[in-house]
């Protein structure tokens, strides 16, 4: 039977390529030896479900214990009615229970009495009756909120010290979040803010990325199936774009070789990569859209605002920075200070915000084309001033990114021009106060800076020069352009202030610098 790469829900080592999903998760034997309650948390598809599965299913070989993963996600329709998510809860438990258990390990019938008991009821009396310690992987706890998810924990907690006998020995919560980013108001405004009514969990633990090894260990599983061979190019280049985050190594392997290189024969190279991730870029699948819903919480954009237009964070509580890094939204750089998590993901972040200015531009006739297809890049100017004086002021109070509005719209601008097949690459990083784009269309390379004149500070103009400079010295281009978007409340007016200029550097570098 062939075996392919999954995107999509649990692995399974009939049908997956897939590496040992218990690596990734250190200690957690030990942590059940314990008798200890605790919690996983990991963004979407990095493998926990795949991982948890594994550890129970082998928990239970050993035969010193009966460990199962049940979910409680069925109860979420009913986050306002604790009793009819108890019923849906325990009904999908007991289909559960029959697939993965032995008769001799299944609990005994339901017991439906007082709403708010029934969980910790039935717990206790599947503890009772079976012969082994009752090792119990709660997943999607965090898709609970209100009453019903306090309720449940409440009556994890009640029943802890009554373990192992009478009931379950070890339990860990898996989902997005550590405990206390558990929603616990309607619309997720509002978090636990404390590991209490869970205060027994010992450890929170994540579920870390592939490390570089990783990823070739699993494209090499295809190697020796199917004989295509995964040039180390392209295995780096896939572990450099995706930072190991496991749906992103699958989804571009899968893409390469299921769409763009059926042939065997055919060894996949660096530009299939690359090839493969404008796809996923453009084609924006669950998993990078779950990205952009993330962009709307008003806790996520008050860091990744600031990120996109250079600028320090500013007075970020700790937890939130936490939050960020635990969706996997960022990491911790190792030389310090936050960065988003992959360049997958660096390109995503950007290009999701742009997609409201996008549906807002009007029809733009091409006139920056020549009639061979080229790139004309004077006539692209002119037809962004034209643009810009038209639209521009509009289109700035179509974005809730106000901070980054001029980035945005002048993203939204490049990606109609790239459209046509070309590429848009940003630069941002905290502190530097600065966007970098470039623009490659066929044979044209084209270096772009971004600068915003903001109040009470001076004209950024000189420092953007420089800056300009050193990041077209790294493209090894001798042209470039430097918008500089004065928003501040005294700018003049926009037909009066809308200007170019060409700025020669003593590098010999000219300089179209782009006032709006």
């Amino acid at each position: 039977m062939s075996r392919w790469f999954n995107i999509a829900g649990p692995c399974q080592d009939d049908i997956h390529y897939m590496l040992s999903p218990t690596t990734r998760l250190p200690d957690l034997e030990e942590l059940i030896q314990q008798r200890s309650y605790f919690v996983v948390h990991a963004p979407r598809q990095t493998g926990k479900t795949t991982a948890m599965l594994a550890l129970a299913q082998q928990l239970t070989a050993t035969g010193r214990y009966a460990a199962v993963v049940v979910s409680v996600e069925v109860g979420s329709a009913f986050n306002h009615d604790l009793g009819a998510a108890e019923v849906a809860i325990l009904g999908t438990w007991r289909d559960t229970l029959e697939d993965d258990l032995p008769k001799e390990l299944q609990p005994p019938a339901w017991i439906y009495d007082i709403p708010g008991q029934r969980i910790k009821k039935n717990l206790r009396a599947w503890s009772r009756a079976i012969k082994r310690p009752l090792i119990l992987f709660i997943d999607e706890i965090d898709s609970l909120q209100d009453q019903t998810l306090i309720s449940v924990l409440r009556q994890l907690r009640d029943g802890y010290r009554s373990r192992p006998e009478n009931f379950p020995s070890s339990v860990g919560l898996i989902g997005l979040r550590d405990v206390r980013d558990y929603k616990v108001a309607s619309g997720g405004s509002e978090r636990l803010n404390t590991a209490s009514p869970f205060n027994i969990k010992v450890t929170s633990i994540t579920l870390r990325n592939f490390n570089a090894a990783e990823v070739a260990e699993l494209y090499q599983q295809h190697t020796e199936e199917t004989g295509q061979i995964f040039t180390k190019s392209a295995t780096a280049t896939a572990f450099d774009l995706t930072q190991g985050q496991p749906w992103l190594v699958n989804a571009l392997a899968k893409e390469v070789v299921e769409k763009m290189v059926k042939d065997r024969s055919i060894a996949i190279t660096k530009e299939h990569i690359l090839q493969a991730k404008e796809i996923l870029i453009a084609r924006q699948d669950t998993h990078l859209d779950s990205l952009a819903e993330r962009l709307r919480e008003p806790r996520i954009k008050a860091i990744i605002e600031p990120m996109l237009a250079g600028l320090e964070l500013g007075d970020i509580p700790n937890d939130d920075i936490q939050f960020v890094i635990d969706l996997g939204l960022c990491k911790m750089h190792p030389q310090g200070g936050l960065t988003i998590a992959n360049p997958i993901y660096r390109e995503v972040l950007p290009r999701v915000l742009t997609v409201t200015p996008m549906a807002s531009l009007p029809v733009i006739a091409l006139t920056w084309l020549t009639p061979e297809g080229e790139l004309n890049i004077d006539a692209l100017l002119e037809a962004f001033i034209k643009f810009w004086r038209q639209h521009g002021e509009p289109l700035l109070r179509s974005t809730s990114y106000h901070e980054i509005a001029p980035h945005i719209v002048l993203m939204a601008f490049l990606h109609r021009v790239v459209n046509g097949g070309g590429t848009l690459e940003r630069e941002y990083a905290i502190g530097s106060d600065r966007m970098d784009l470039c623009l490659r269309y066929k044979d044209v390379t084209l270096g772009i800076e971004l600068k915003v004149w903001r109040e009470k500070k001076r004209d950024p103009q000189t420092e953007g020069i420089e800056q300009l400079e050193s990041y077209l010295g790294r493209l090894g281009l001798d042209f470039g352009w430097l918008f500089v978007f004065d928003r501040r409340k005294a700018a003049l007016p926009m037909e009066e202030r809308l200007s170019t200029q060409v700025v020669v550097t003593e590098n010999q570098r000219a300089i179209t610098v782009i006032r709006a």
